[in-house]
């Protein structure tokens, strides 16, 4: 019995041996678990705050230059197209003053039949075509040119005439306001170019920068799932460190024992940003589940980790 005894008690210090050897791998592992995890978590911190970075200036590029750019040729397509629908209706009243002037001269004389310069010139062309086309004798090409010589002098007799003729000013008028109307049309066009253009890349710019949300958001809940992970392992680091401590202090029962330092969990800026955040994405889950929104499966996640504290 005797035997016994001595040999359990010479294998003693040979299974404390082992047991201390052990903790002290565990420790080394949940340490560097831990801190491979924290490393990550400030790898997507800083992740998150380049996004944020790139966001503002989108957003900046967007509001200063190409929405103002935009809303700059808005406003003088505006102010155009104002413009526009003033000549529109002063060349409708220019038309019905000539309509008026028409009526008019249907009841008065007219100059050897013709009302219109190009009506003379019109026979003028069917002389000449003739005479170039037809077998004409002598006389009758004659004829023809003393026509053509007639007419002639009628045309001017009538353009002299239309110099102080009220139909002949509003004809000026109309191609005056017509030419200006379409001067108006091209600016338009050109503006209207120039607005959509900046409206587009506004649009670009925007499509970009939910992009960017939707890449930061997935990266805010992969760093609130990696930071929970780093904090299993380091209360694991902290479980392991008291145990080997405990078994230290067996091992040196004969040494004058420290009274050990209970471990306080170290609180952060960074981690009071990450609990934040955390409760954001709660508070946001919370009002899609009240109104019935599917939720994903982090966000489902989040209200029963809540549920459970609240219920403990």
């Amino acid at each position: 019995m005797n035997l016994s005894m001595s040999r359990a008690n010479a294998n003693t210090p040979q299974t404390s041996k082992n047991s201390f050897r052990e903790l002290q791998l565990q420790i080394e592992e949940f340490r560097q678990k831990r801190d491979d995890l924290n490393k990550k978590t400030k790898d997507f911190i800083n992740k998150l705050q380049t996004i944020d970075t790139e966001i503002d200036k989108h957003l900046n590029t967007a509001k200063l230059d190409y929405k103002k750019k935009r809303d700059h040729w808005n406003n003088k397509v505006k102010k155009l197209k104002d413009k526009k629908n003033e000549y529109k209706d002063l060349l409708d009243k220019v038309f019905d003053e000539k309509k008026k002037i028409l009526q008019k001269s249907k009841k008065g004389k007219k100059t050897n039949n013709y009302i219109s310069v190009r009506q003379i010139d019109k026979k003028i062309d069917n002389l000449e075509r003739r005479i170039e086309i037809e077998n004409l004798d002598i006389m009758e090409e004659n004829a023809m040119v003393d026509q053509i010589r007639d007419l002639a002098v009628i045309k001017q007799n009538f353009l002299a005439e239309q110099q102080n003729d009220d139909l002949f000013k509003i004809e000026r008028k109309i191609q005056i306001v017509k030419i200006n109307l379409n001067k108006i049309y091209e600016q338009l066009n050109k503006w209207s170019t120039k607005s959509q253009d900046y409206h587009a890349k506004m649009l670009e710019i925007y499509q970009t920068v939910n992009e960017l949300r939707e890449e930061k958001k997935a990266l805010e809940e992969n760093l609130i799932e990696n930071k929970k992970a780093a904090d299993a392992y380091h209360e694991k680091f902290l479980s392991v460190m008291n145990k080997r401590k405990k078994e230290s202090k067996g091992r040196q029962s004969n040494y004058p024992s420290k009274r050990p330092r209970s471990p306080k969990k170290r609180f952060s800026p960074r981690n009071a940003e990450l609990e934040k955040l955390k409760q954001e994405k709660l508070a946001t889950a919370l009002e899609k589940q009240k109104a019935g929104r599917k939720l994903n499966l982090y966000e489902a996640r989040l209200i029963l980790e809540s549920s459970k504290g609240y219920n403990a």
